[in-house]
């Protein structure tokens, strides 16, 4: 299971960071991960299958 930081996501998805965190809030958007203190990241899979059913759409 391969992990994405903020940016990964920023790139992948198109969105900004704003929006992914609104979005996150509003429960629209795959929750980030804490993986150490210091440092979050989202599920590849997760995002993957965000991004597949926004296409669907």
């Amino acid at each position: 299971m391969s992990l994405l930081e903020l940016n990964d996501v920023i790139r992948r998805t198109s969105l900004s960071k704003a929006t992914i965190y609104r979005k996150m809030s509003n429960g629209q958007f795959p929750k980030q991960r804490q993986i150490s203190e210091r440092r979050v990241a989202w599920y590849e899979e997760d995002v993957n299958e965000w991004i597949k059913s926004k296409v669907a759409q």
